[in-house]
């Protein structure tokens, strides 16, 4: 629903975007309720597909994922310009091998706009 609240059909309760117990919608947001399917995804917590430990995987919904993993992707798509316009380069030096030097890079504020 355009609210967040969903049916919790083992409990017969109704929830909302934080999982907690609410009521009901009325009849009119009732009306536009449909089914969706959740495909659930496997997210590395650190983002190193490499580590497979599972106290470092978590099964997410896509939303989530996308949510946990935007910061990620940010840093990616960056990487992604700068190399195919070969400033990457000029302005941050020679990348860093691996995925734990791109994630050093950005929790040490070395990643910077270009």
């Amino acid at each position: 629903m355009a609210s967040g609240r969903w049916f919790d059909v083992d409990t017969g309760n109704w929830r909302d975007t934080k999982g907690r117990k609410t009521d009901g919608p009325d009849l009119i947001d009732l009306i536009e309720v449909r089914e969706t399917r959740v495909v659930l995804a496997a997210a590395h917590l650190d983002h190193d597909p490499r580590n497979n430990r599972l106290s470092n995987l978590r099964a997410l919904c896509q939303r989530c994922h996308l949510v946990h993993d935007r910061v990620w992707h940010a840093l990616q798509r960056r990487l992604t310009w700068k190399s195919r316009y070969a400033l990457g380069d000029l302005f941050e030096g020679p990348y860093r091998p691996g995925i734990l030097g791109i994630l050093t890079q950005a929790a040490s504020g070395t990643v910077t706009d270009g």
